[in-house]
């Protein structure tokens, strides 16, 4: 793959989806990661996307949550304890979830690395049920939309946020065809991502769980990433690599109790973008994820861009 510098997928329209005061995924999120790429990287254009359609929604959600998330069009629901929706919400949703295929047809059709900086989030969504701040299944829709499609017969998703991503687990756990590795706090929010849930039928042995104690920092995560995610990583060959981009193990963030630094982010991209270089031609995207600290979010989306630009 040449490189040529990531295509960033990002729409203002998904900043008005809004969870009332006070709450943590809140829409200064996607501004403050917009206004620090502009002043880092003003070469750098930002692309929307199509929203994504039902039937994109229904390679992973049950049908009857996707018609009842449609029918909440314009509305306000409480979706469960930290999942609100408000009249824009829904339409956000869709295009959180347009641009992160789009970020992955970006690294297979396009031979450009693709980074949809979306909101709201998706690896805590569920087939069936909304959580975690989360409505729909951004990169769970992605890797589903790739396998549909010529040019992707495996896809690897690697899932750095603090928090286990439950509801993609739970989309692949008996597919051969997506290897799931996540590195994250224990104990800790969702509850799942034991290391003994490592998939079943079809799917035995493609999920990888590294639960961490809080306090894990760079150098520890590093050594994990190199020692377990790159064997498996290669053993599995993947087609495309998709990263569940949270920043929220920000030694800073407010939510979680670990570590990392901005530019170890940037270590582990590097990390997994050798994966993407062995194996698949650098065919490589990003879906952002958590990160509630507005300054630790955006300095390490930016040195994970600078990453993607120095092709390192």
């Amino acid at each position: 793959m040449t490189n040529r510098g990531p295509k960033l997928f990002f729409d203002r329209a998904m900043i008005a989806h809004n969870q009332g005061p006070g709450h943590p995924e809140r829409p200064e999120r996607l501004e403050a990661i917009d206004d620090h790429l502009r002043q880092r990287f003003p070469q750098l254009q930002r692309h929307s996307a199509p929203a994504a359609d039902a039937q994109d929604l229904r390679r992973i959600h049950d049908s009857d949550y996707v018609d009842e998330i449609l029918a909440l069009r314009g509305e306000r629901a409480v979706l469960d304890p930290d999942t609100v929706i408000g009249p824009p919400s829904v339409d956000a949703a869709l295009l959180a979830a347009g641009c992160a295929m789009a970020a992955a047809e970006s690294a297979l059709v396009d031979d450009r690395p693709g980074f949809a900086l979306v909101r709201p989030p998706g690896h805590h969504a569920e087939p069936s049920r909304a959580m975690g701040f989360c409505i729909f299944n951004n990169i769970a829709i992605a890797a589903a939309h790739a396998l549909a499609n010529p040019g992707a017969d495996r896809v690897l998703i690697v899932d750095w946020d603090v928090h286990h991503g439950n509801g993609t687990q739970d989309a692949f756990y008996d597919r051969g065809d997506v290897l799931f590795f996540s590195s994250h706090q224990s104990p800790f929010y969702p509850g799942t991502g034991a290391a003994d849930e490592t998939g079943e039928k079809d799917g035995e042995k493609t999920t990888i769980n590294v639960p961490l104690p809080a306090g894990v920092g760079d150098d520890e995560l590093i050594d994990i990433f190199k020692s377990t995610l790159v064997p498996a990583a290669r053993d599995f060959d993947p087609d495309l690599v998709l990263i569940s981009a949270g920043f929220d193990a920000h030694c800073l963030d407010p939510i979680g109790g670990m570590q990392l630094t901005s530019e170890g982010f940037a270590d582990l991209l590097g990390i997994v973008t050798e994966i993407a270089e062995d194996c698949c031609e650098r065919r490589l995207a990003l879906v952002l994820e958590g990160g509630y600290h507005l300054e630790a979010l955006a300095r390490s989306v930016g040195c994970c861009v600078e990453r993607l630009i120095s092709g390192s």
